[in-house]
């Protein structure tokens, strides 16, 4: 373990100062990820008809995703046969879209980010390779030759490595979305379509008596 720690406080003194940008950039990036990744929690793999249909036959009572959550609130303003409905199904679902759309923007920009801060880092490690070999010094209190090249390296890769994997789970992360999104218009229309509610559920609150 203290081999590990070692290893990991050279790689980070070896980058220089643009190191702890793009510590700070993985952290944010991966907690943005991990936010998204539990709001768009479907709740079940199955159809939204389906979904409906079995809440409908009291087979489920507690969501465990957005989709869920979006059927009981629908099945309970269908319940109070409001008029205007799909205007009060919006209205309801209104809160989904930013929760759906949060640190978006935020790891989207660190994606976009993260490989030029790692290209500075290897500009600045050329610089400094270049100085070094004015006076051809392999290592010195300032790095030298090896240490520019080190650390042109060593903020390349990671620039790199925290921009693939987090292109590559925002992509992921975004087909979630639309699915749920489509998800959640399936739900109103269904809804709206005059679908009659099953014997069981009360008027005032949808909820199965």
């Amino acid at each position: 373990m203290k081999e590990i720690l070692e290893g990991l406080r050279y790689y980070y003194e070896v980058g220089g100062y643009v190191m702890p940008p793009l510590v700070l950039s993985t952290v944010l990036l991966w907690y943005a990820i991990g936010y998204r990744l539990l709001a768009v929690k479907r709740g079940s793999r199955r159809s939204v008809r389906n979904l409906i249909e079995r809440y409908q036959a009291g087979k489920w009572q507690r969501p465990k995703g957005i989709v869920q959550d979006a059927v009981m609130r629908g099945m309970a303003i269908k319940a109070q046969n409001r008029p205007d409905l799909r205007r009060w199904l919006d209205d309801a679902f209104a809160d989904y879209r930013p929760r759906l759309g949060r640190f978006a923007l935020l790891a989207r920009t660190i994606v976009m980010a993260a490989p030029l801060m790692g290209l500075l880092g290897t500009v600045v490690g050329m610089i400094e390779t270049f100085d070094s070999l004015t006076d051809m010094t392999l290592f010195s209190q300032s790095g030298g030759i090896a240490g520019g090249i080190s650390q042109a390296l060593v903020t390349t890769q990671l620039g790199l490595a925290i921009a693939i994997p987090g292109l590559l789970m925002i992509r992921y992360i975004d087909k979630r979305q639309q699915r749920i999104e489509m998800d959640l218009a399936q739900i109103k229309d269904i809804l709206c379509s005059g679908t009659p509610l099953p014997q069981g559920i009360t008027e005032s609150t949808g909820t199965m008596a």
